[in-house]
């Protein structure tokens, strides 16, 4: 029609094809910190997940160049249409309810109608497009299995967003189809989408970790037992070990409860009684990869416990460690030696006459016990409410008690520290226990008999050369 502009397909999402992805895993607030130059460098700037462990991510991407216009076929534009209708369908549905785990389903479902659609335009273009198109459909079939994997570690929000990423790198190979057919061959595409997926393995690697920023209101999971007591999970518990630990009290207890799941820890008190051969002191006791790390009541020991076995597998002191509560955390409650895991590994926090009563660090062989390395920082171990450990990072609380924020960070990579402002609701006005599970990526509290959970939101920056 005389006047009309002729139909473009749209380019953004050809951009994004050559671009590293960012990811960001954001709980219940979202602070923007948008690179200085995008063009040298990604960031991911940050992440989260709520109560109920719902995240969002974001990508800024650096500008590159546009290609030109080359119309294709009519069939290619309808089937870019559809995949560009698709994208923005997601949009829509993401915005309403990407906190939601049906949505994986639906989003499964449209993949499916998307599969059909391929092969209506293979069997009509078989002879000039089959090598392109069977490439695209086998990536479609490769999103599958990573379902149940990131379903594995509650990150429901964060396969959501993959499969938008998947969604529109698609578009983008489809617009270089139609636009540059004649100038590629299938070896040149194929190598471009395997590098993509690499570089999308690897920027989902590097959000494992990231700098604290934020902790989510308190989620309150049981009302039961003392004041003082511990509870946790295994972050290294095989897929459907969901089991849950938990210890009254913080000095001459032997016992520790075992539940079955999550579920029957919240509903019920059904559980499996294991007794351990000496009493534990304070409430810093972890369970890690099956065993349990326990302070031994009135000894600086530290003890693996397995707990399948119901035998010690390794006993190790802490050269120099106060006990007894020579040097306890604000609150007392034989709390001198703190056992800890994060991403890294098994960690013990303590304090010692050497180091004038200031926290000492210690990474720990998760078998032997021997200690790898041990920090010496300057924050008094006596005025810290409790402490954790996120990414090598310890995180020590100012109280214990009415208002509470975390303003202490020593970083082990670099040997640091830094003071800082992250409150965060102290709801039942005195914490006991505050200890951070990497699988979960949430802090698992003990507040006046309230066993609790807070989401936290952690800060990433990426960059190319990192990758």
């Amino acid at each position: 029609m005389p006047g009309r502009r002729p139909w473009q397909p749209d380019m953004q999402p050809a951009r994004k094809l050559l671009s590293l992805l960012f990811l960001v895993l954001m709980g219940t607030e979202l602070t923007q910190v948008l690179p200085t130059n995008p063009e040298e460098s990604w960031q991911v700037y940050s992440s989260a997940q709520d109560s109920e462990g719902r995240c969002i991510c974001t990508v800024v991407a650096p500008q590159q160049t546009m290609c030109s216009r080359d119309a294709r076929t009519k069939q290619l534009r309808q089937l870019l249409e559809k995949v560009q209708n698709m994208s923005q369908s997601i949009e829509v549905l993401d915005r309403r309810t990407q906190r939601d785990l049906q949505y994986v389903e639906k989003m499964e479902n449209q993949m499916k109608g998307l599969e059909s659609k391929f092969r209506q335009v293979e069997e009509s273009h078989r002879q000039h497009l089959a090598r392109q198109f069977k490439a695209i459909k086998a990536k479609m079939d490769e999103l599958r299995p990573l379902i149940p994997v990131l379903e594995e570690y509650k990150a429901d929000a964060k396969l959501v967003l993959q499969f938008k990423e998947e969604v529109q790198n698609l578009t983008s190979v489809l617009n270089e189809l139609q636009e540059e057919i004649g100038a590629y061959d299938y070896d040149e595409l194929q190598s471009r989408v395997s590098n993509l997926e690499e570089r999308l393995r690897a920027c989902m690697q590097k959000l494992a970790c990231g700098k604290l920023t934020g902790i989510s209101d308190p989620v309150t999971i049981k009302t039961s037992g003392s004041r003082f007591g511990s509870w946790m999970t295994d972050p290294l518990a095989p897929e459907g070990d969901n089991r849950v630990w938990y210890m009254d009290g913080y000095h001459n207890n032997r016992f520790v409860r075992e539940y079955k799941s999550m579920a029957d820890f919240m509903t019920t008190d059904n559980f499996t009684s294991h007794r351990l051969p000496h009493p534990w002191s304070g409430t810093g006791q972890v369970v890690y990869n099956g065993s349990i790390y326990f302070n031994k009541f009135q000894s600086h020991i530290v003890i693996r416990f397995d707990l399948k076995t119901e035998a010690i597998l390794k006993t190790r002191s802490l050269d120099y460690a106060g006990y007894n509560n020579m040097y306890h955390y604000a609150w007392g409650g034989h709390s001198d030696i703190d056992l800890m895991v994060d991403e890294n590994g098994l960690w013990a926090v303590y304090a010692t006459n050497q180091n004038a009563g200031n926290i000492v660090i210690s990474k720990l062989d998760p078998v032997s016990l021997q200690v790898l390395q041990t920090w010496n920082t300057s924050y008094p171990k006596r005025s810290a409410g409790e402490a954790f450990i996120i990414c090598g990072t310890l995180y020590v609380t100012n109280g214990y008690s009415g208002g509470t924020k975390v303003h202490y960070a020593y970083q082990t990579n670099a040997s640091t520290y830094e003071y800082i402002d992250i409150p965060f609701q102290n709801k039942y006005s005195h914490i006991s226990m505050l200890d951070y599970n990497p699988k979960d990526r949430a802090l698992y509290a003990w507040n006046n008999g309230h066993q609790i959970l807070y989401n936290v939101t952690l800060f990433h920056v990426i960059r190319s050369d990192e990758l």
